[in-house]
């Protein structure tokens, strides 16, 4: 059986998941997309979210107090902690590329089956922006990918080899799906949990990467 669901319950699963690989006390800089689901899942008080605009002590905020001019990274209104700090964008990246961010959650285009990503650029359409990615893939002690399995059309977004532009020659440590976990390690993909209700022939299916089987299901 093929596992099916809308795109708010998938975002949300990963969301949850990625949640639960988060220990305090951690700074923890969560980016675009499915990452900024992930405060709504966290339970640990000694998690400290960072954004790379220029604030330590990231929180929800309800839409009566939002303030136009305390975003995100990704454009999104934020609120602060108790104890919050502010600081200019050039501090903020000295902080990722000194090594002070403990965690990071990235949104993925693509990744390879060596844990390469490709997170900033589609051939063919507008650039945006290359955003902090590239800093924190180099300066984050951990890394940890949530992405949807396929794209739109179906085909593998885990594959051999990255066909955008990657960010980064570092390979990430984690790679969190609606089918499945894998981590990375030694360049080579190791599946290690697979989602409620998802068959390892339905990974196997949906996946151009190899990875190696190490997994256990869930209820």
């Amino acid at each position: 059986m093929k596992t099916k669901l809308s795109k708010k319950e998938m975002q949300h699963r990963i969301a949850a998941r990625a949640a639960k690989e988060l220990k305090g006390p951690c700074v923890v800089n969560l980016g675009i997309g499915i990452p900024t689901l992930i405060p709504e899942y966290l339970q640990d008080e000694n998690i400290f979210l960072h954004t790379e605009n220029g604030l330590l002590g990231v929180t929800d905020v309800e839409e009566e107090d939002m303030d136009p001019n305390l975003v995100n990274a990704g454009k999104l209104p934020v609120g602060e902690a108790v104890g919050a700090a502010y600081f200019h964008s050039s501090d903020s990246f000295a902080m990722i590329r000194g090594g002070h961010v403990d965690v990071a959650v990235l949104g993925v285009l693509q990744v390879e089956q060596t844990g390469i990503i490709a997170n900033w650029a589609v051939p063919g359409k507008n650039i945006m922006g290359v955003g902090g990615a590239m800093d924190l893939l180099v300066g984050a002690k951990k890394v940890i990918v949530t992405m949807s399995h396929t794209s739109k059309d179906g085909k593998s977004k885990l594959l051999k080899e990255c066909t955008y532009p990657i960010t980064s020659t570092r390979s990430v440590d984690m790679i969190i799906t609606e089918l499945a976990v894998f981590k990375v390690a030694d360049k080579q993909m190791q599946l290690v949990e697979l989602m409620p209700g998802v068959t390892i022939e339905e990974v196997r299916e949906k996946t151009e990467a190899d990875f190696i089987e190490m997994h256990e299901e869930r209820g």
